[in-house]
């Protein structure tokens, strides 16, 4: 893997964690639960950032190791793996909490 495919996976984790807070903008949480387009379009963004995150070099993720691999990874296979019990919670929370936070890193990292 080149340096180039990985700032390309960086860029779509950034892409993809940002349309997802964006989309979720203006909403509450139980909007997940009323709006079924909205719930399969937020994990669908989501499951993206943890495989671009995947697919990542390991040299890449030394020099960035202030990127959360291993739970951006982690979410990802939570919801392909466990898609009959996705956890509207945690989602929503990962959404509010945690994507802001990894789109800073991600720019951080991009900008270097």
């Amino acid at each position: 893997m080149t340096r180039h495919d990985d700032v390309i996976r960086l860029r779509h984790m950034l892409d993809y964690a940002q349309e997802a807070v964006e989309m979720a903008r203006g909403r509450q949480r139980e909007d997940l639960q009323r709006d079924r387009m909205l719930q399969l379009a937020l994990v669908r963004l989501v499951e993206i950032v943890g495989e671009a995150a995947a697919r990542v070099g390991p040299e890449t993720q030394e020099r960035f190791a202030y990127i959360p691999w291993p739970q951006a990874r982690g979410m990802r296979n939570r919801l392909i793996h466990g898609y009959d019990k996705v956890d509207l919670e945690v989602l929503w929370d990962t959404i509010q909490d945690d994507l802001p936070a990894l789109i800073a890193q991600l720019q951080q990292a991009l900008g270097s």
